[in-house]
């Protein structure tokens, strides 16, 4: 099976994929919504194609109908196992087939307002440590109902912006609260943001090693990176994404698209 590279530039060697599956539980079939004019895979994919760095983009999907959607803009689409486990596995199915790419972006399809700097930033943060075998985004927590949700992932890191851990709980945690905490500069709190880079090859390995202890208690995969002893880096941006989870989370997007 070969892949194309869509979009090529010269001296890139890192590719997006986007994983999409037709099931979700919150919003049913959100990916294919369209109340702005254009489903929600559109816009992400439209969002995602933004970034310079990468070689080019293309969906991974697990439906024929997610399939034909993406045909429907002009899309690259590739079919991947509906029994994959997580969309991280249908990436590496995906990547499995590109040997002179060196660095895969993971973009969900429900992040319609992703931005492309956002993307490039990720890359580049491997670019410049060939240490590192993942990276990912982090945003500022000012808000303490945020803080407390465990559906916001909190993420703490070290002065290299090393991941020291990825939690749903808050960390870190203060022994005495003051609201000043949250108001602090540098911020004490970071909410995690789900967008990864990996290089390529130790994506190939994520999906064989086994799930730890800590990714089955929070839920979180990246702790599984975190328990195999790998580094994870942590770049810093001012805004989160709006990724769309909810029925609300949707309203909200639509009523943004259309009074822009």
């Amino acid at each position: 099976m070969a892949i194309a590279l869509a979009e090529q530039r010269t001296g890139c060697r890192s590719y997006l994929i986007i994983p999409a599956r037709l099931a979700s539980t919150r919003l049913p079939r959100k990916l294919l919504l369209r109340e702005t004019g254009q489903s929600v895979l559109q816009h992400t994919f439209e969002a995602a194609r933004r970034a310079i760095k990468p070689a080019g983009i293309c969906v991974a999907a697990d439906h024929e109908e997610i399939a034909a959607e993406v045909r429907s803009f002009g899309g690259q689409v590739r079919m991947t196992d509906p029994a994959a486990a997580s969309g991280t596995d249908r990436v590496a199915e995906v990547a499995r087939f590109m040997a002179d790419i060196d660095i895969i972006v993971n973009v969900q399809g429900d992040e319609p307002e992703i931005a492309g700097a956002a993307i490039d930033f990720l890359i580049q943060l491997l670019e410049d440590n060939p240490q590192a075998v993942m990276s990912t985004l982090a945003t500022p927590i000012r808000s303490r109902d945020r803080l407390q949700d465990p559906a916001c992932v909190k993420v703490v890191f070290d002065t290299s912006g090393r991941a020291l851990y990825f939690s749903r709980a808050v960390i870190p945690h203060a022994r005495d609260w003051d609201d000043r905490f949250l108001a602090a500069d540098p911020p004490n709190f970071y909410q995690h943001i789900g967008l990864y880079a990996y290089r390529r090859d130790f994506l190939l390995r994520l999906t064989e090693i086994p799930r730890s202890n800590l990714e089955k208690l929070e839920s979180l995969e990246q702790l599984r990176v975190l328990s195999a002893g790998y580094t994870i880096l942590v770049g810093v941006v001012n805004e989160p994404t709006n990724g769309i989870d909810t029925p609300e989370d949707y309203r909200a997007f639509v009523s943004r698209v259309l009074n822009c």
